[in-house]
Formats: C-alpha cells, sequence, structure tokens
C-alpha cells in the first residue's frame, strides 16, 4: 500500500512481519525500551489490548506481529504522532486489529469504558520536572518527561481500564523504582514480574520491566537480568530473539 511520507519522516522497517512503521527522526523515535516491552508483555489468543502514550504506535503493531491479540489500541495525545501511527497502521494492512485513538491518557475513563480491557501496556514518559535536561524540541520532551502525563496519571488510568485480573506491563527506569511499587500498590495492580535490564554486564540496570495484575494476589517472581550488549556493538542472543532477527 502507497502511503504518502510527509517531510522528514521516513519508512523504518521493523524485521517482523514485513512491518514498517512511520517516523520523524526530528521529533521522536521509538527506543530499544519499547520493543523490550513488547517482547515482556504476555498477550493470549483473542484478548483486547490498550497502548498508554502509543507515539508512533510501535509497541500496538509489534504486539499485532508477535501475538494473537483480538485487538489492540493506541492512546496518543500529540496529532502528529497519532497521525504517523495510523498511517503505519494502514500501511501495514492493520487497520483490523489496530485502531490509534488520539487523546489524553488523563480522560481515557471518557474515551473507553471502564474495566474494558484484558491487558495495558505502557513505555511512559521517566523524568520528572526534577529529572534530567528539558528537551527544547517539545515532542520529544513530552515523550521523555511527566509534562502531559504523570506515572501517577499512568498507573491511575490502567487501574480504572483494566478487567479485573488484567495485566498492566511497563517499562520505566529503575531510580523510580520505589515509586513505582508503591503507586502500583495503592491503585491495586499486584506487582507480579519483574526484569531489570542492563546495557552490559558490569554495569547499572538503566530499565526495568514490570507486569502488574488487577486485584492480584502478592507475590512477584524477578526474572533473571536482561543484558543489552555481549559487546560493543553486538547484541546478547536474547536481545536478537526479542527483536526477531
Amino acid at each position: 500500500m502507497t502511503i504518502e511520507l510527509k517531510p522528514e519522516e521516513r519508512l523504518d522497517d521493523l524485521q517482523r512481519n514485513g512491518f514498517k512503521i512511520i517516523q520523524n527522526p526530528g521529533k521522536f523515535c521509538f527506543g530499544m525500551d519499547a520493543v523490550l516491552l513488547s517482547g515482556f508483555a504476555k498477550v493470549k489468543q483473542g484478548e483486547k489490548v490498550l497502548d498508554l502514550g502509543t507515539g508512533t504506535g510501535i509497541i500496538p503493531i509489534l504486539l499485532a506481529g508477535k501475538t494473537k491479540a483480538g485487538h489492540l489500541t493506541g492512546l496518543e495525545i500529540q496529532e502528529e504522532s497519532a497521525d504517523m501511527a495510523r498511517r503505519s497502521v494502514l500501511y501495514n494492512h492493520l487497520e483490523d486489529r489496530v485502531s490509534i485513538v488520539e487523546g489524553d491518557i488523563k480522560e481515557a475513563g471518557q474515551l473507553f469504558d471502564l474495566a474494558s480491557f484484558d491487558v495495558i501496556t505502557s513505555n511512559p514518559p521517566y523524568m520528572t520536572g526534577n529529572h534530567g535536561l528539558t528537551n527544547p524540541e517539545l515532542p520529544k520532551a513530552i515523550a521523555r518527561h511527566e509534562i502531559l502525563c504523570t506515572l501517577e496519571d499512568v498507573i491511575g488510568t490502567a487501574e480504572k481500564l483494566l478487567k479485573s485480573g488484567g495485566k498492566f506491563f511497563m517499562v520505566h527506569r529503575p531510580f523510580r523504582l520505589a515509586e513505582i511499587l508503591v503507586k502500583l500498590s495503592q491503585h491495586h495492580l499486584e506487582p507480579k514480574r519483574m526484569q531489570l535490564v542492563y546495557p552490559y554486564v558490569d554495569r547499572e540496570p538503566n530499565m526495568v520491566l514490570i507486569e502488574a495484575v488487577r486485584g492480584g494476589n502478592p507475590r512477584m517472581t524477578v526474572e533473571k537480568p536482561l543484558i543489552v550488549y555481549d559487546e560493543p556493538g553486538v547484541y546478547n542472543k536474547e536481545i536478537y530473539d526479542i527483536y526477531g532477527y
């Protein structure tokens, strides 16, 4: 299918099912965190999935290729990103399985029926106003800093929209892990599985993947660490498996 690319946009190969994604490198491009989250999330056949803050739609598109989800929805507040996501969905002939909705996470309770999703995923902004240098390019800043939504907004929305027993999958930064676990518990999302991601075996972790269950019983499994690189420029075998190379 022919999809028009706007100035500065490019079409990137996702190395899975022949899927491609439209991105504008001057605005924001998906990172490894989104790919790792798509590999960490578990979606059963026929389940209804929502991705909060979907950006250009990377997680719904990858999950469409990796799982037998019944339907996947991406919610994105930035008009330009949502437009790229919609065009990527059309390019990949996924319009019957993937929907992109433009809207605010804080208003998701009015956009979707409560307790209507089996799985919710999110790769939210990591930095608060006190952490990191705010990117002068607004789309990048919104993606990286809690400008339009906070951790509380994301987790609170997941609680509202997940069915009882539904699963929430999120990637975040380890320096906020204590806060994440407290907020999940406050919103009746019981942490069940966690995996720390290390750039190299001798470095500190720079990502954490978390699964929580709405109304779940207390018991969390900490999976073995995921190491990204065996050496500079050479991915660990597990990373190649996740990417689908």
